[in-house]
């Protein structure tokens, strides 16, 4: 097994993720992502290769193929509808036989599935459409956070085919145990997904901290406790525990949650809107993740780490953080600081601090909850600001605990938006929330697995 690499929607919602990859493909022999390169990027151009080698080495047979079968594969998957061999010569400019030959292959794959005949208004036989196969292939995201872990299995529509979280406190845990119980658990979901007819691709695990380049080794999660971690190794440790074999898949990799989660938002609001987004997520658990999304891609920098605005200074020195560093935006609006700011334990909702902010009687709990909020929503305000004159980007997303008491931040936050945003009376700002359910960062991680079918689809053919 190689350890690192790589509810019911309407087709066209995973279609975004591989739409990305068109152009990595040609000429570089398809496949997963490489070596210390993040997938959540755009393609970038190669560096100048060393004078013995090739910079544009001519395309053999087999490589037009590939090319061919993806560009194929991308049209199915990215139409708002039902695509027949006939619309998919026409988009593509090949032959009906080579695309015959090619759609062939991908049913035989698992990769697209043929619906009833529809008869047209012209002569000749009745168009079959194609679409994403249901119940074939599915990509596999856990999470562990720190109340929570959570595997979740999605097949090439998007549908959930199974999934389990645990809620517990894995604050300062030990890795090796918390990871093994999160591979046992993702091995169970998958095993459900199997028994509905599906193989899973891969698996991707999302927790709340730096992941390292190699997409394997975990830096720093501060509100775990965690640091220096080989996350792939230990979740596979569930398998050679006779837990099972290749229920993980083809890969195992780890990212960052808060990227994960944009992700699957970024796929839910093009969807909705048919139209590529861009936008900046924030979300709100222990800690505050978010990612920066442009045009429906997760803009994570070139290490990954791109988008951790729950560590910017909002106060230089103000109260010390769990990172080590002062005055972070994670000890203002953080759940654990937001609800110790609103006299509430640690373990309540941010629902019931919603309710609570509603209560009528003045110089009570209500007003000390309120107080609390408007503070975080200007903590919010002064961080987002800063995003904002450096990314242009002024769409913002509020997900997690933040998302039921986004009506509460948002005029905290605009406010300091008008203030401090250098373009502010050029542009306007939205402040949206995002009901993203329990650990959203699973759907991403299982719809980022996913992404190894339609960026290589060749890779999933089966020997003739």
């Amino acid at each position: 097994m190689i350890r690192n690499g790589a509810g019911s929607t309407t087709p066209s919602s995973f279609a975004r993720l591989g739409r990305r990859s068109l152009t990595r493909a040609f000429g570089l022999n398809g496949g997963s992502n490489g070596q210390g390169r993040h997938d959540f990027q755009r393609p970038q151009r190669r560096d100048r290769p060393p004078h013995h080698e090739a910079l544009r080495p001519g395309a053999r047979q087999e490589t037009l193929r590939e090319a061919n079968l993806l560009l194929i594969t991308e049209e199915i998957f990215a139409s708002t509808e039902a695509l027949s061999r006939a619309d998919l010569s026409i988009r593509t400019g090949m032959t009906r036989s080579t695309v015959s030959r090619l759609v062939d292959d991908l049913l035989a794959a698992g990769i697209v599935c043929e619906g009833s005949p529809v008869v047209g208004g012209t002569r000749g036989r009745p168009a079959v459409p194609l679409t994403p196969a249901r119940r074939t292939l599915v990509g596999l995201g856990v999470e562990v956070n720190v109340d929570f872990m959570a595997a979740r299995a999605l097949d090439l529509t998007g549908a959930v085919l199974a999934e389990e979280i645990i809620w517990a406190d894995y604050r300062s845990s030990d890795p090796a145990a918390v990871l093994v119980e999160a591979g046992r658990l993702a091995l169970r979901v998958a095993d459900e997904a199997a028994r509905a007819g599906a193989r899973t691709v891969g698996t991707v695990l999302a927790v709340p901290g730096l992941v390292d380049s190699d997409e394997r080794t975990l830096l720093l999660a501060p509100n775990l406790g965690w640091k220096d971690v080989d996350l792939v190794a230990l979740l596979g440790r569930a398998s050679e525990a006779g837990e099972g074999d290749e229920g993980f898949g083809s890969f195992i990799t780890a990212a960052n949650e808060a990227k994960l989660a944009a992700l699957a938002v970024a796929q839910e609001l093009t969807r909705e809107e048919d139209k590529e987004q861009t936008f900046l997520y924030v979300s709100a658990q222990m800690g505050i993740g978010s990612a920066v999304v442009v045009d429906g891609v997760v803009e994570a920098g070139p290490h990954g780490w791109g988008g951790e605005i729950g560590h910017v200074a909002v106060e230089p020195n103000g109260p010390e953080c769990g990172c080590g560093s002062t005055g972070c935006l994670e000890v203002y609006a953080g759940k654990r600081a937001l609800m110790a700011s609103a006299g509430l334990p640690a373990g309540v909702t941010a629902e019931d601090l919603y309710v609570l902010t509603q209560c009528s009687a003045p110089e009570s709990a209500a007003s000390t909850a309120v107080e609390a909020v408007e503070r975080a929503g200007w903590a919010l305000g002064v961080a987002l600001s800063a995003a904002m004159n450096v990314l242009d980007v002024h769409d913002v997303v509020l997900g997690g605990e933040f998302g039921p008491l986004t009506d509460l931040l948002r005029p905290c936050i605009e406010e300091e938006l008008q203030r401090r945003v250098l373009a502010s009376p050029w542009t306007q700002f939205s402040v949206r929330q995002r009901d993203t359910g329990n650990a959203p960062a699973t759907t991403g991680g299982a719809l980022r697995a996913l992404r190894a079918v339609v960026d290589a689809p060749q890779d999933w053919i089966p020997a003739a």
